[in-house]
């Protein structure tokens, strides 16, 4: 069964508390947790929080930038990526998102060979403490300066080269369903699907990302999803709501219309799990 999850980036004016009660009162039993709220929260209390309620972690957003282009020099994102897996593995986050960082001035060879690099450091880090790092690809349309990873294949082509089973991938549906031909490689990526997260977009994004309510986009959420579930992906599947679009709306109403579309697009008998 999978575990449906909203990431916290969706609500990001509540608190720590209020995203788990008001997620949990919506019939969602996972949460997808943004480092900087679990720093203000706490992680004593974050784990107290989590264990009485009951609600499970689906991820633990984010580690990267090993390209330099936010500021951080390679071992000191080596070092910030170690320290977001100890802290994925103490709140008991299923998977780590990575994002690469953007290209920064290097050609795209050696920033993979970068990539590589760091991801077999980590992988040995994650391994031991039974977490997962997912590599998410990022829209070239909003995601330049975050990632040179735009698409399912060169993602898929770097994790194979890594070589370790601790690392995999996370498929945002708005970034590769507005992408060059969003189905072809879904069937390809099973074995190292980590996270699916749900998004939708009423156009390809032009420099910032902009979501839209789900279902109210041109992403084809519905064949997407299919196609990732009769593949038998049992992971976790997290919505990710955010976007000037959503700015003016009301999380509550967010969450409600959330529920109701998957309810509707899956005919869920229990409401928190597909």
């Amino acid at each position: 069964m999978n575990l449906l999850a909203v990431s916290q980036l969706s609500t990001l004016s509540w608190d720590f508390e209020q995203d788990v009660h008001r997620y949990l009162e919506w019939g969602f039993d996972g949460i997808g947790i943004y480092r900087r709220k679990l720093d203000d929260f706490g992680i004593p209390a974050a784990t107290s929080l989590l264990q009485s309620t009951g609600m499970q972690v689906s991820s633990l957003t984010w580690a990267g930038g090993f390209t330099g282009s936010d500021g951080l020099g390679y071992e000191e994102a080596i070092d910030n990526s170690i320290d977001a897996l100890h802290d994925a593995a103490s709140i008991g986050a299923k998977t780590l998102l990575v994002i690469t960082g953007g290209l920064n001035s290097h050609i795209k060879k050696h920033a993979g060979r970068v990539l590589i690099q760091a991801l077999q450091e980590l992988a040995v880090v994650a391994s031991g403490l039974d977490v997962t790092l997912s590599l998410e690809p990022i829209h070239q349309g909003c995601g330049e300066s975050w990632s040179f990873i735009h698409d399912l294949k060169p993602a898929l082509d770097l994790i194979e080269q890594v070589g370790h089973p601790s690392v995999g991938l996370a498929c945002d549906l708005y970034h590769i369903g507005l992408g060059r031909d969003p189905m072809t490689w879904l069937p390809d990526i099973g074995p190292y699907l980590n996270l699916i997260q749900l998004g939708d977009g009423r156009h390809s994004p032009m420099g910032e990302m902009n979501r839209c309510l789900l279902g109210q986009g041109c992403v084809p959420l519905g064949a997407m999803l299919d196609r990732l579930l009769e593949s038998g992906f049992e992971g976790p599947i997290e919505v990710e709501l955010l976007g000037e679009d959503l700015e003016p709306l009301d999380y509550q109403c967010m969450l409600k219309h959330t529920r109701e579309y998957l309810n509707t697009l899956f005919g869920f008998g229990n409401p928190s799990s597909v």
